[in-house]
């Protein structure tokens, strides 16, 4: 059996597609075979993609708009529709397939669930700085005991890094939080299910320390393709 191929969305701005290339790195550090995603328009072709892969992650973003309170912040751009419409057709056609969600990432596999999404967490509610560019540092999130993220990272407490403006409000239909920071900012979220994994930190700039994500992920849609020959 070949090695698993896990697709990756990208960023769109000004017409062109970019991606940090420490996701295709970690994926393949983790045995998977990485698959650059076009930008896609229709959901016919999105279904015909997916036959291609196992599994699939959506990387961090601009400014998620679905399920939004309030009106996003001067330093936080909108996701360009375009993207925004492509993520959403291809994480439909990969329902049945595990599926990776990274900051931006996992805020929109929730929001198409039914969540709710803070614009600026900090500013309403009070919370943290949770955004590099606004002096944030690394900061320690607390992993709920019986959730899958604890048995994939194997521990209670991890330090984590800070990379967002936006945090989940709301949780969507069938999610349930499995990480907390200290100000109760939601860090992490998993489905009941099993197939969704969302962090709202960067594990692909985390060393080893994030690689057991892209391990698990690889791991789990290895086992879909097996069960599916």
């Amino acid at each position: 059996m070949s090695r698993p191929r896990i697709g990756i969305t990208t960023s769109l701005e000004n017409g062109k597609q970019t991606l940090d290339l420490r996701y295709a790195q970690a994926v393949e550090a983790a045995c998977g075979i990485p698959i650059i995603l076009p930008i896609l328009d229709r959901a016919g072709t999105a279904r015909d993609f997916a036959m291609l892969l196992d599994g699939l992650i959506i990387p961090g973003g601009p400014g998620i708009t679905r399920g939004l309170i309030g009106a996003l912040p001067a330093d936080l751009p909108a996701v360009d529709e375009r993207r925004d419409l492509s993520d959403e057709l291809i994480y439909h056609a990969m329902a049945e397939r595990p599926f990776l969600g990274i900051c931006y990432g996992m805020q929109f596999a929730n929001a198409l669930s039914g969540g709710r999404i803070y614009a600026d967490v900090q500013r309403q509610t009070g919370a943290a700085v949770h955004s590099a560019e606004r002096g944030a540092s690394e900061h320690q999130i607390q992993i709920a005991p019986t959730s899958r993220l604890r048995s994939i990272l194997r521990a209670e407490r991890l330090p984590a890094n800070s990379h967002h403006i936006q945090a989940l409000a709301g949780l969507g239909e069938g999610m349930r939080v499995s990480a907390r920071a200290a100000d109760n900012v939601i860090e992490a979220i998993e489905s009941e299910d099993g197939r969704v994994i969302g962090v709202q930190f960067h594990p692909e700039r985390m060393g080893e320390r994030g690689l057991p994500l892209f391990a698990d992920l690889v791991q789990r849609a290895a086992s879909h393709a097996y069960q599916n020959l």
